[in-house]
């Protein structure tokens, strides 16, 4: 028998409570619900955002990091599972719907906004603790961390395929587009890769919200105080909220003396 003394054990880590994040969580429903129901997300959003605006728990910002993280997931969807499936140990439709929910959440914090990493970690692995549990917030931190290795432009080097090799399937991950709307855009275009990129690009772009002003009962100076607002390009009545948010908490558009319209439209 060894006369060695044992090592005392570490004490265990007391339990912390996961973090809610409004933010976060209904970025998270807002994505279930386009999942589960088929839903879309611009009529899925907005009760969302009301929602949490009565209860006290947005302001402005919360509204537009909400509304970003959940169209630009989206948008991007395509692009992101072809990283997360180069990242986890399973095919990626193994995962299930509410994880593969919660990392594409992640992988759009980590590669297509500013938000520091560690902080899109760490928010992401909180938000997975409280929606699907400690077992599962661990898996999605190992895969989030993968994914937090290289930036969206070392990703794509490594998961599309060579446009040499198979033009239509690059742009499709690349640009996060259906191979068929691709292929179909392609034939349309009568091939050539700069046309047909100039226009999956700008299908990619974030649309602004525009705001009318209704002549005789709003003014543009009144619409401009609002976050990130600046003026139309062509309307004297139009304001463009560039972070995008929920334009229901515009006092003016609440009160119908303002709304939404497409500038064009304005003329």
């Amino acid at each position: 028998m060894s006369d060695t003394p044992r090592r005392p054990r570490k004490p265990a880590k007391p339990y912390r409570r996961p973090q809610k994040d409004p933010v976060r969580i209904l970025a998270f429903d807002a994505l279930r619900a386009v999942d589960e129901r088929d839903a879309y997300a611009n009529l899925v959003l907005p009760p969302l955002l009301r929602k949490a605006r009565e209860k006290g728990d947005f302001d402005g910002r919360d509204a537009a990091l909400a509304t970003e993280l959940v169209y630009g997931t989206l948008r991007r969807q395509g692009t992101y599972d072809a990283i997360l499936a180069a990242c986890v140990d399973r095919p990626l439709r193994e995962v299930d719907p509410p994880v593969l929910d919660v990392l594409s959440l992640g992988a759009h914090q980590l590669l297509g906004t500013r938000i520091p990493s560690h902080a899109a970690v760490s928010a992401t692995v909180e938000l997975a603790r409280v929606v699907l549990g400690d077992g599962r917030a661990k898996f999605v931190n190992a895969v989030l961390r993968k994914v937090a290795r290289t930036d969206l432009d070392g990703w794509l080097e490594t998961v599309a395929p060579p446009y040499d090799e198979d033009p239509e399937d690059h742009l499709a991950v690349v640009h996060s587009h259906p191979r068929w709307v691709v292929s179909a855009l392609w034939d349309s275009l009568g091939g050539g890769r700069a046309g047909i990129e100039d226009l999956l690009d700008a299908d990619n772009e974030r649309p602004e919200v525009t705001l009318v002003a209704r002549p005789g009962r709003a003014t543009t100076d009144e619409l401009l105080r609002e976050e990130a607002a600046l003026p139309g390009r062509w309307s004297p009545y139009a304001v463009r909220l560039t972070e995008g948010g929920e334009p229901g908490a515009v006092d003016a558009v609440r009160e119908g003396r303002a709304g939404v319209q497409d500038e064009g439209s304005q003329l």
